[in-house]
């Protein structure tokens, strides 16, 4: 058995759990197969939305094997992306400008990736340390100079951090805190590891805008969690860290970034984005039950624009072999009969196939060789950035297929 069911919530330990929105069994996102591996028998998980009844955590009950989920070739470069890299270079540059950072500082990332982040620190001459799990990435890290350990962080590390005389300034962790089956030893090792003046800096998908924007297919294994502030400050309180200061970002559509401190001097951002929660019942199941409802509406819209261009004779292609379509397909029942391959920018993913339907990755440049009709973009929270690369697409007469909020042809 590569996975367990939880029966107590992640973060207090309450059995109080309200179930919110059954997936069935999927596939693994982001687990993507190789020709040799088409004949073989696939992972297959379900996928299960709860709500905590005590702290507020949206969570998923299933907790998979992380040595399955985040394998050593795991597919996913923050580097690739343009908007990504614009986002984060101006959460660095805000650091640099308010925090005094210099050769005697320690800036640790945890989930570093490429090093998509650090670098921006590394050049300006602070020491940094990279903590990601996955080889390919932590490879292209160290090409580029960023002293990165291959593992997992832990509270156990952490603590071995600082007994080898390490501690940091400012600990980094975005969109990793929603992966992380054990959140109490994950909390806890970033107290143990941040200077008593230092400030963790935290950026995740907001559950709130989830909600408001039917971004159902963000919802998938590697994503164990989905935040509130409520749910967040409960979280870090336990561990005597003090959630200070939040930023909304429309970044992965819709995030927060929170600046979180060994000491209490809470914001108004956060006092503001709490009242806001408290008047929309954010920790209450019913809030999450009617977006139940919306998804089975816009999976229903979805397949009638697609059943529709399939019946007069259309093709279509997707784009993005992100995470998300892992689940936007699988739920949704997009298999060949709809879509013709996928295109992906990522070079790492060409000559892969899709989890579950088994669609091949190609280049982008597909799209232009093959001249499908539509493209469906599954990647929907940079479809701005996707059409704009496809402009050469669209003027010969292409057009879009956009499914999130709500299904569009653009």
């Amino acid at each position: 058995m590569i996975y367990k069911t939880e029966t107590a919530c992640r973060s207090c330990g309450s059995s109080n759990l309200t179930d919110l929105l059954p997936f069935g069994d999927t596939p693994l996102a982001d687990r993507l197969l190789t020709e040799e591996e088409l004949e073989e028998k696939e992972y297959l998980v379900p996928l299960t939305l709860s709500i905590c009844g005590d702290c507020s955590l949206v969570q998923i009950l299933e907790t998979v094997d992380p040595e399955v989920l985040f394998y050593s070739e795991y597919p996913y470069f923050s580097s690739v992306s343009p908007s990504l890299q614009k986002h984060f270079k101006g959460s660095a540059d805000y650091l640099l400008e308010t925090r005094s950072l210099g050769p005697d500082s320690l800036v640790v990332e945890a989930a570093s990736n490429d090093g998509y982040l650090l670098r921006y620190f590394h050049e300006e001459g602070i020491p940094v340390l990279g903590i990601d799990p996955a080889e390919a990435p932590v490879k292209k890290a160290r090409e580029i100079g960023i002293d990165t350990m291959n593992t997992f962080f832990t509270s156990e590390l952490a603590q071995k951090l600082v007994d080898s005389g390490k501690k940091a300034d400012v600990f980094l962790a975005n969109n990793v805190l929603a992966h992380i089956p054990d959140l109490n030893g994950f909390v806890k090792g970033i107290s143990t590891l941040l200077k008593d003046d230092g400030v963790a800096v935290i950026e995740n998908h907001y559950v709130v805008d989830l909600i408001d924007h039917c971004e159902f297919d963000t919802i998938y294994h590697q994503h164990v969690c989905y935040y509130s502030i409520t749910a967040w400050r409960n979280l870090f309180k336990a561990h005597g860290l003090y959630l200070n200061r939040v930023k909304r970002t429309s970044i992965h559509g819709g995030s927060l970034r929170i600046y979180v401190e060994k000491f209490d001097a809470i914001d108004e951002s956060v006092l503001e984005l709490l009242q806001m929660e408290k008047e929309r019942m954010v920790d209450k199941p019913d809030y999450y039950l009617k977006f139940a409802d919306r998804v089975t509406e816009l999976r229903s819209e979805l397949r009638k624009i697609l059943k529709k261009l399939k019946t007069e004779g259309k093709t279509i292609a997707g784009y993005g072999a992100a995470a998300k379509a892992c689940t936007l397909m699988a739920y949704c029942g997009i298999d060949s009969s709809y879509l013709d391959f996928v295109a992906d920018l990522n070079v790492y993913k060409h000559g892969k196939f899709m989890g579950g339907n088994r669609l091949e990755i190609l280049p982008p440049e597909a799209v232009l060789e093959k001249k499908p009709d539509y493209v469906l973009i599954l990647a929907w929270n940079f479809a701005d950035e996707i059409i704009m690369q496809m402009k050469d697409f669209s003027d010969a007469g292409g057009k879009f297929v956009v499914p999130v909020p709500f299904p569009e042809v653009r």
